[in-house]
């Protein structure tokens, strides 16, 4: 009775995933500097593998946490707030490639040949594959809202994993018609301030749209194994917020790097 708890925290027991993390993302990103100087990417490759193993298992201990009831009321808020704080460090990261382009779009210098875009650019049509891009990543954010409303509001556990599965799917239709749009352009990351510009800022959110379409695997998996409920949901909320903020982004790119830079 003495160890009972009476409280709606959740007190963590000691773990190394935190130290793990932490030595994996050092020795990852000094393996990249030695990379860099033709050193090799093995190290590089280490402290990727590692860091990959603690997300693996650390995320597992959380899925376990909420199985087993740790994950109440009070400690979903902070779990949400921690997926929020997240996110905003993501639109930060993002609002620094949209200040490059538009520095370099309003104040094309002499290297850039003075103009927008820079002469010898031939910009990618944004009524062609990026519309498309954009109507499927638009599709793709209703589909998780669908299986959101479902498993909130109906408890439907066939539409809940219906839509993720539409979700994941219109996501790997996006990615491979990027790729495809990146294979046929006519400029390079090098060489141009236009196209470095471009590849960074797009190239960053398709690799976000990866991440996102991972994340809704995992989701899908797990409800399929029969987690979630209309009351605990923490991980799919936090999966469906990261999918429509790669949406935002997108809107956000597509209306500035594709008409408006184009």
């Amino acid at each position: 009775m003495a160890h009972e708890k009476n409280h709606d925290y959740h007190i963590l027991p000691p773990s190394p995933w935190p130290f793990l993390g932490a030595l994996g993302a050092f020795v990852m990103l000094f393996g990249a500097v030695m990379y860099m100087q033709d050193s090799g990417p093995w190290m590089m490759l280490i402290g990727l593998a590692l860091v990959l193993y603690v997300m693996y298992t650390w995320w597992s201990d959380v899925v376990v946490e909420a199985r087993t009831g740790d994950h109440t009321p009070v400690v979903q808020i902070g779990l949400r707030y921690g997926v929020i704080l997240f996110i905003t460090s993501e639109v930060m990261f993002f609002v620094a490639w949209f200040w490059s382009f538009f520095k370099a779009a309003l104040y094309p210098t002499e290297a850039a040949g003075g103009s927008w875009p820079p002469p010898g650019i031939e910009t990618l049509d944004a009524f062609h594959i990026p519309l498309i891009n954009t109507l499927i990543l638009l599709c793709s954010g209703v589909a998780v809202t669908w299986a959101h409303h479902a498993l909130v509001h109906e408890n439907n556990r066939k539409v809940l994993i219906r839509g993720l599965a539409i979700g994941i799917v219109l996501g790997l239709i996006f990615t491979s018609l990027q790729v495809y749009e990146y294979a046929n352009a006519t400029f390079a990351y090098s060489g141009n301030i236009y196209g470095a510009n471009f590849f960074m800022a797009t190239g960053f959110h398709g690799f976000h749209v990866i991440v996102g379409t991972i994340f809704l695997f995992v989701c899908l998996l797990r409800a399929m194994k029969g987690d979630f409920t209309p009351t605990q949901h923490v991980g799919f909320e936090a999966a469906a917020w990261y999918w429509h903020f790669v949406d935002v982004v997108w809107l956000f790119l597509f209306a500035s790097i594709y008409i408006w830079g184009g």
